[in-house]
C-alpha cells in the first residue's frame, strides 16, 4: 500500500493504463458523489467486500478512497493481503479531492 496525496493521486492515474479506481463507501455516501470511473466496493459489508475482492484481477493497480482515508488504507491492506501488490490509498479521501464528481 502507498498513501497518495490528491495531485499525487491524479498524476499517477492519468499515466497508468491499467488503473482501477475502487470507492469502498456505503451506498448512502455514494448517492451525495463518485469520482468518475469509480467501482464501488462497500468495505462495511465485510461478506460483500471480501466476495467483491476475490473477484477482482490482481494484475491491476488499485486506486482506492473513502471519505477522509482511514476505510480505504483499510481496504488496502486487506487487498493486499490477498496477494495484491499494487494498492494506492488517496491521502483525506473524497472529502478533500478538488476534482470532478458524478452522482
Amino acid at each position: 500500500m502507498q498513501d497518495l496525496t490528491q495531485s499525487q493521486w491524479r498524476e499517477q492515474i492519468s499515466n497508468d493504463e491499467n488503473a482501477v479506481i475502487l470507492d469502498v463507501r456505503t451506498d448512502m455516501e455514494v448517492a451525495e458523489g463518485i469520482i468518475p470511473n469509480a467501482q464501488q466496493i462497500n468495505i462495511q459489508n465485510a461478506a460483500g467486500f471480501m466476495q467483491k475482492a476475490n473477484d477482482l484481477d490482481k494484475s491491476k493497480n488499485y486506486y482506492i478512497y473513502c471519505k477522509s482515508g482511514g476505510r480505504s488504507a483499510q481496504a488496502c491492506m486487506i487487498l493486499n493481503s490477498l496477494g495484491f501488490q499494487n494498492t494506492y490509498n488517496l491521502l483525506g479521501g473524497i472529502t478533500e479531492w478538488e476534482g470532478e464528481t458524478t452522482v
